[in-house]
């Protein structure tokens, strides 16, 4: 018996273990047939939706604000500054003809008088001479003489120095009310005094500079455009604008202050009409009217000569254009959309202007496409796709997903 069960126990163990084996293998194998097929995995971006629209381009330049008028004011007389007015200061208003200094105006009053009496004596001479020529011309009718009197009996030589020096009598006397007005230190314009050299008591000469100002009835900016730029704007020549065919386009001055943009409307009015040797750009002059609103020309907020603006220029027209984020413009110009099964779709387009933070396209995606605006690592059309916030966007219960790297936000 013992010989028996050593012959056939490890027949049995051997068979059993096969079968235990065997049902295993059954038991998985019945496992993975009851197993739901795994689902592809999509990848989770945010899109946008193409909108056509009609629009005018902005070109954006920058510059800063300066005086349409800049005087530097110099003596033309000597003297002391005898009196200077209270709008003498830097940032001092001024209104046309007001008197800004007053030198001592002693010694030219003095000349003045002397050169009224000058004109005085020689206009009697003058009178004298020409009494004594119309009386020599009678002496000589008198006498019976015939012919014509010479020139020397009609006293004409006499008669032409008395003028001459009646002539400069009052050149004389000009040249004196001149220098006389010329100590009343005036600005023919409306202004702000920008800086300030002399002072009361001060003695002055010709020649001797005395301040600096400006005129506030408007300011300009020189408005720095490249080639570029010049394609999507309609620049009119001087001779349409003189015909009213066409005018200079608008412009919009912003600038950041404290966190608060400010905003003014002004106008291009003119060209310079020259290309830059160094930076080959064209410059073209925006004016601003009534910049410190002093003069009731304008109702805009006060812009100080020396702003540093920026300013969008209001440029052609475009007709049926799609306009996008910058960055979702690929450099091979192309653009990501979700196509109708929700993948991946890599258009071509047709680029008509690409900004810093805009990119303008008239071909190429259509009205009511999805644009992805996610910036994917390796794009791969074909690629199965999830929108953010949708019900079977990626971390949902049955397909959690991968979601891809973001970093398209608009610049």
């Amino acid at each position: 018996m013992k010989k028996f069960l050593k012959k056939v126990l490890p027949l049995i163990l051997v068979l059993g273990s096969i079968m235990v084996v065997v049902a295993l293998v059954a038991y998985q194998g019945s496992q993975r047939s009851e197993r739901k097929p795994e689902t592809e995995k999509a990848i989770l971006v945010d899109t946008i939706e193409a909108e056509v629209v009609s629009l005018n381009f902005l070109v954006s330049s920058q510059g800063t604000v300066k005086p349409r008028t800049q005087t530097t004011l110099v003596s033309e007389v000597s003297g002391k500054v005898v009196s200077v007015s209270a709008a003498f200061v830097a940032g001092g208003f001024f209104r046309q003809g007001e008197v800004l200094l007053q030198i001592d105006p002693s010694d030219y009053e003095a000349a003045l008088k002397r050169a009224e009496a000058g004109l005085a004596s020689r206009q009697a001479k003058l009178s004298e001479e020409s009494a004594r020529s119309e009386q020599a011309l009678k002496d000589w009718q008198n006498l019976g003489r015939a012919g014509q009197p010479s020139d020397l009996v009609q006293r004409k030589p006499q008669m032409a120095d008395a003028k001459a020096n009646v002539s400069a009598a009052e050149a004389d006397l000009q040249k004196a009310r001149r220098d006389l007005e010329r100590t009343r230190i005036t600005v023919p314009y409306d202004g702000l005094v920008r800086q300030k050299d002399v002072d009361i008591g001060q003695y002055v000469t010709p020649g001797t500079p005395l301040g600096v100002t400006f005129a506030i009835d408007s300011a300009e900016i020189r408005l720095p455009l490249t080639n570029s730029d010049l394609n999507y704007l309609e620049l009119p020549s001087e001779t349409e604008v003189k015909n009213q065919v066409k005018s200079y386009p608008s412009v919009t001055l912003s600038t950041d202050r404290a966190g608060v943009s400010d905003q003014w409307q002004a106008r291009i009015i003119r060209t310079e009409g020259v290309v830059d040797e160094v930076s080959r750009v064209t410059y073209a002059v925006a004016q601003v009217i009534d910049p410190y609103g002093v003069l009731g020309k304008s109702h805009q907020q006060v812009l100080k000569i020396g702003t540093f603006v920026n300013a969008g220029i209001q440029g052609i027209r475009a007709e049926n254009v799609v306009m996008l984020p910058r960055h979702v413009l690929q450099s091979d110009n192309t653009v990501m959309l979700i196509d109708a099964d929700s993948k991946l779709a890599i258009v071509p387009v047709t680029v008509i202007r690409a900004e810093p933070k805009k990119v303008y396209l008239s071909g190429g995606v259509n009205q009511g496409d999805q644009v992805v605006v996610t910036t994917l690592d390796a794009p791969v059309p074909g690629t199965k796709l999830a929108v953010s916030g949708n019900a079977t966007a990626a971390g949902s219960k049955d397909d959690p997903g991968t979601p891809a790297l973001t970093g398209g936000d608009e610049q």
